[in-house]
């Protein structure tokens, strides 16, 4: 066991009322990758997001007068470019330090010993949780005993949680770990571990990292992932932050304390009804007035217009006027900035809206729909010699079009026809498709 900083509250602090800022995955330096510039584009503050977010939460921190920060691994995004990532992260420390205020650092897939091989000293306040073996730290007079492993590689399959120590029933017990917690969708399954097996160990509160969403796996004992501080992508959608843990008589309650400097979010256009470009861009500006009420004061935004809509041609036909367009839209709401970063068109034809007419090739292709889309049942069956043949014909228009199903059934195949013999015709128009991706 550790003990560290002997006395780490101002003279005279109530002990009975425990509050720890818990964040995991700063990912700090983090490329941001793909930021077009354009005229009042806030790209460099973007750029910078996940700084901006460590100084934040260090101030959240002292104005709460914290008892312990813990860091749930995933303190870097990996092998540092220069020093100049480890002088800033120390910097940060340094100043919870003058505060008086300890640190817990569990080591992720990310930052894992491996992976960052460059090392900086870590003010006096910081514990860096061995990766050899389950650590335990006991926190100077506060009460609180801190019990977490790092990962010594990137890789970490097994679960060490197993390896942790029971709680000390004398001590408020913290558990950290970097896990995707029974195989969370999305993420690597690095050191799993399971609902059962933290139980076990009888801890007050889990502090998770890895999951990138804010996430509350359990009340009893409160375990919960805070989702990474900063979003970095438009995958990363919503509010992000840590979360304050307060204890009271050693039963804890979370709060989420919000980074509010760049949001990342998806903006979905309806144009169904929208005739022409301005109907649609008129449209385009209410969804982005509604999307930067949230309090952020940078959004970056991807704008998607979807549906059925008389004005599909022109938007699909119009694209880099249109991005032009939105763009110049975000510039002038007012409020907080706005950077688009990409503007999708994903709409349709009106179905019924194209028709095949005449002696010519599209009125032979229409009269072959026709009789394939009015015997659909017998299309379906399985012994269909031309099933193969669909289905190729399916593979080929999801790569194109509309995604959809991976077999030909009786349920979805007259909807299938219909969207081919809208693409046929919107291709035989002239129609040009842009990459909706």
């Amino acid at each position: 066991m550790t003990q560290l900083l002997d006395n780490t509250r101002k003279e005279g602090a109530e002990l009975d009322e425990l509050r720890v800022l818990h964040v995991a995955d700063l990912h700090i330096d983090s490329p941001m990758r793909g930021l077009v510039p354009y005229e009042d584009s806030p790209v460099e503050a973007i750029r910078s997001a996940t700084r901006s977010a460590l100084r934040s939460i260090v101030a959240d921190a002292i104005e709460h007068e914290v008892h312990l920060v813990v860091i749930a691994g995933d303190l870097y995004d990996g092998k540092w470019r220069d020093y100049n990532t480890g002088i800033f992260v120390v910097s940060q420390l340094a100043e919870l330090n003058d505060s008086g205020i300890p640190v817990a650092i569990v080591l992720g897939n990310h930052d894992a010993e491996s992976v960052v091989t460059k090392q900086l000293r870590l003010p006096p306040n910081t514990v860096l949780l061995s990766s050899s073996k389950p650590e335990t730290w006991v926190v100077g007079e506060t009460g609180i005993a801190v019990h977490g492993q790092s990962y010594a590689e990137r890789a970490i399959f097994e679960d060490l949680s197993l390896g942790y120590p029971s709680a000390d029933p004398g001590l408020v017990n913290i558990g950290m770990l970097h896990t995707c917690f029974d195989g969370s969708i999305g993420h690597e399954p690095y050191a799993p571990c399971t609902l059962d097996g933290l139980r076990a160990k009888n801890y007050d509160y889990w502090a998770l990292g890895h999951v990138h969403g804010y996430t509350l796996i359990c009340e009893e004992p409160l375990a919960v992932f805070p989702g990474n501080l900063q979003g970095r992508n438009v995958r990363e959608t919503g509010a992000k932050g840590a979360c304050l843990i307060t204890f009271e008589d050693r039963h804890p309650r979370v709060e989420r304390l919000l980074n509010n400097l760049v949001r990342w979010e998806r903006v979905n256009v309806n144009v169904s009804e929208a005739k022409s470009l301005d109907d649609c861009l008129d449209r385009c500006r209410d969804e982005l007035s509604k999307a930067i009420t949230t309090g952020a004061e940078i959004y970056a935004i991807r704008v998607q217009f979807a549906g059925s809509s008389p004005a599909n041609r022109v938007l699909r036909s119009q694209s880099e006027h249109l991005t032009a367009e939105v763009r110049a839209l975000a510039n002038n709401l007012g409020g907080a900035e706005v950077w688009i970063e990409k503007v999708v068109v994903s709409t349709k034809p009106v179905r019924g809206s194209l028709q095949f007419t005449g002696d010519g090739v599209a009125g032979e292709i229409g009269r072959v729909l026709a009789d394939l889309q009015s015997d659909v049942p017998s299309l379906a069956r399985a012994d269909n010699p031309i099933l193969p043949e669909l289905s190729s014909l399916r593979n080929q228009l999801r790569a194109a079009g509309p995604e959809m199903s991976d077999s030909l059934n009786d349920e979805d195949l007259g909807e299938a026809l219909g969207d081919a013999a809208e693409l046929l015709a919107a291709l035989l128009g002239g129609e040009e498709r842009i990459d909706a991706n």
